[in-house]
């Protein structure tokens, strides 16, 4: 897959969700955990362009694992694959 996002945006490789607890109990599908979802970094734009036209430097790159809000994303699929594709402003953090 070659994607290369444009501007502030990055392309993510969601995580598996965890099915079951650590203490081995099951979760349905339907329950809503509310927590930042996870992901690896598969693709960074350029930056951001400023006023002042210098552009700023992304704070991500390829390959890192990082948590963003749970509803900026969106749901994309390039090449069969399922990734997402979200602002970097919506990331809150490298793990």
């Amino acid at each position: 897959m070659i994607i290369k996002p444009l501007h502030d945006n990055v392309v993510i490789k969601p995580a598996a969700v965890e099915k079951t607890t650590k203490a081995g109990i099951v979760l349905p599908d339907t329950v809503d955990k509310g927590k930042p979802e996870q992901g690896t970094v598969l693709a960074v734009g350029a930056g951001k362009n400023l006023d002042n036209g210098a552009v700023a430097k992304m704070s991500v790159k390829a390959g890192d694992k990082v948590m963003f809000k749970k509803y900026a994303a969106d749901e994309i699929e390039i090449g069969g694959e399922k990734v997402l594709l979200v602002s970097e402003s919506d990331i809150l953090a490298i793990l």
